[in-house]
């Protein structure tokens, strides 16, 4: 049950486009309509959703699991904010000149742009991208940038805001861009309560990176995610192959043989890794001191972070700080 709704909300209801078509990504679609549904529980008539395709497939429409979805015809193009979803069926979409036609449309009546995911790559066949900076799923973003070279596509960010068009990584990501729409429209406190409805982080800035460090060191929850979770959580204490192995109840010798078998690293690559993660977490999302955070992540001092920052994510801290508030909007 929702509770503390707020009140006093007077302002019409805004309409929201959410663009499907054969064979897209159900997640990509439910994500940001769930976000707008709760939105609305919080400030009732905030928001009018429809589903919409061509007006010739209108109705059911197939997803790439196969279950289909009611869809209603896209026009009138009447809307505040048009979501374009991804999936499978968006590159043969991108190629129809009725769809590339209507995105153009769109771009010049909407308020707000959008894409989730692949639906990237209907935007930029229509070129509403060119010149403008865009993400999309990372296992698709070099797809993207070779496709549409006029493209800014920078493939390690949850969702980026230029102008009036925003595109988001893949599937989840679109809840994170919704949650900022939101915000935008309703304020922090509102999308603060849907995204705790939604049991999902508030929020994952925009240039928060989609590959986390500490997934990449354990992407599967293996033998060593227990140690690694320990690790984040005593961050800014000395650890030592020594300390580590203790915990696992190995020999040190025994324990880096293993880890580095499992793990592809070496603990103390790992421990970096780690350190890394929480530090560009904290770099985006506070306003601490760089020599802070350095000291609070076990770096010891701001010059060997930036060092750090610089090797793996060919970034300064500075940079990935700015980048953070644009998206943000500070």
């Amino acid at each position: 049950m929702i509770n503390d709704k707020i009140q006093g909300f007077s302002a019409m209801a805004r309409k929201i486009g959410v663009m499907i078509f054969d064979e897209f990504q159900l997640l990509d679609m439910a994500g940001p309509v769930s976000a707008l549904e709760i939105s609305n529980m919080i400030v009732p008539g905030s928001y009018e959703v429809r589903v919409i395709s061509q007006p010739e497939t209108e109705g059911l429409v197939k997803s790439s699991c196969g279950l289909a979805v009611a869809a209603v015809s896209w026009l009138p193009m009447d809307y505040d904010t048009l979501v374009v979803v991804g999936g499978q069926g968006a590159t043969d979409i991108s190629e129809r000149a009725s769809v590339i036609d209507y995105i153009r449309r769109a771009s010049r009546k909407v308020r707000r742009l959008a894409s989730v995911c692949s639906g990237a790559f209907i935007l930029a066949s229509a070129g509403v991208l060119n010149g403008r900076r865009a993400t999309t799923h990372w296992n698709r973003a070099l797809e993207l940038a070779r496709s549409y070279p006029k493209v800014r596509v920078e493939p390690d960010l949850i969702y980026i805001c230029d102008g009036n068009i925003w595109t988001s990584a893949g599937i989840t990501a679109g809840i994170d861009l919704t949650l900022s729409l939101i915000a935008e429209d309703l304020g922090r406190a509102v999308a603060i309560q849907v995204a705790q409805q939604l049991v999902v982080y508030f929020r994952r800035p925009g240039g928060y990176s989609q590959k986390s460090s500490l997934l990449a060191v354990d992407p599967y929850g293996g033998p060593f995610a227990e140690l690694l979770g320990w690790v984040r959580e005593h961050i800014s204490e000395v650890i030592t192959v020594d300390i580590l192995a203790c915990r696992v109840a190995m020999s040190p010798r025994n324990f880096s043989r293993a880890f580095r078998k499992k793990m592809g690293v070496t603990p103390a690559k790992a421990i970096e890794q780690v350190r890394l993660d929480v530090a560009r977490e904290r770099v985006q999302q506070t306003r601490d001191s760089f020599e802070q955070i350095a000291v609070n992540v076990g770096f010891k001092s701001a010059d060997r972070m930036r060092d750090a920052f610089l090797r793996t994510f060919h970034e300064a801290p500075q940079r990935v700080r700015n980048n953070a508030n644009i998206h943000r909007g500070a």
